[in-house]
Order: structure tokens, then C-alpha cells, then sequence
């Protein structure tokens, strides 16, 4: 099993689009790459702990690579928009992607730069090693199964 960290505006619809890719067996919304330790929610949406709202996906590398995992991420988020996915405004709803191991960061570079040719602005996804990562509040996880009417930026049709 493999994992990365995914960074794409609210993480209640990122981490249902990710869970219904063939591959990935595992998702967990928490916050990343900020510099307060355990932050709650409020803190975080009060923009000064640094951390984005983000997805810790696990996947089964036999089934889907990384290359193609990072293919369906970019279909859900605008990557030249900085702070700001859908209507959720804020450096938390920032896009990332967060790698653990040095040997994926060239696989991302490529695919960033496959997906730079798409748009004549510059992407802003921050890609970067995994500094910390905390789980959010248990309310949270798996939220749209929880609550199908629930809000969401993301069309999970698509």
C-alpha cells in the first residue's frame, strides 16, 4: 500500500470523490502542513494554524498508480486558483499535494507539468513533502455518507 495527501478545498467532498476510486482503500480528512499541533476545526478555519484541509488517501499501487490517482485529483480542483476552491475562500481550502516518500515527487512533477499545458495560468497546487498531518474531528470523516444532502464544491456524478 502506498499513501499521499491531497489537498482540494473542503475536504468532505474530496475525500468522497477519492473513496470511490477503484484502488484506494483507505481515506482520512484531517489538516496539513500547518504549524499548530492538533488543531481543531475552528482554528483552522480561523486561517492562522497554517493548515489546509486536506485527505490522507491509501491506495493499493497494483490496482491504480500514483500518476493515474493524481490524474482523477486534478479533475475535481482548479490549480491555478490560490486560497479558494468552489465558493470556500481561505488559505485552509488552499490545493496540495503532499508526498511521504522522495521517490514520488518526480511522478507529481510530471503530471503538474502535464496538467500546466491545459492552462495558460500558472498552477499554484503546492507540492511538497508531508510535514505533519492531523485527523479532523470524527464529525467529520466520511461526513457525506453521514449526511448525503450535505454540502459539497464537487460534482460527484462526474
Amino acid at each position: 500500500m502506498k499513501e499521499i495527501v491531497l489537498a482540494g478545498g473542503c475536504f468532505w467532498g474530496v475525500e468522497t470523490y477519492l473513496s470511490r476510486i477503484e484502488g484506494v482503500v483507505e481515506t482520512e480528512v484531517g489538516y496539513a502542513n500547518g504549524h499548530v499541533e492538533n488543531p481543531t476545526y475552528e482554528q483552522v478555519c480561523r486561517r492562522d494554524t497554517g493548515h489546509t484541509e486536506a485527505c490522507r488517501v491509501i491506495y493499493d499501487e497494483t490496482v491504480i498508480d500514483l500518476e493515474t490517482l493524481l490524474n482523477r485529483f486534478w479533475r475535481i480542483i482548479d490549480p491555478t486558483v490560490l486560497n479558494r476552491q468552489g465558493p470556500d475562500i481561505g488559505s485552509q481550502y488552499r490545493t496540495g499535494i503532499y508526498f511521504l516518500e522522495e521517490e514520488d515527487l518526480p511522478v507529481i512533477q510530471k503530471a503538474k507539468e502535464m496538467q500546466q499545458m491545459k492552462y495558460t495560468k500558472p498552477i499554484v497546487t503546492e507540492v511538497e513533502p508531508l510535514k505533519c498531518f492531523y485527523p479532523a474531528e470524527e464529525y467529520h470523516q466520511k461526513y457525506l455518507e453521514k449526511n448525503p444532502g450535505g454540502y459539497c464544491h464537487i460534482d460527484l456524478n462526474s
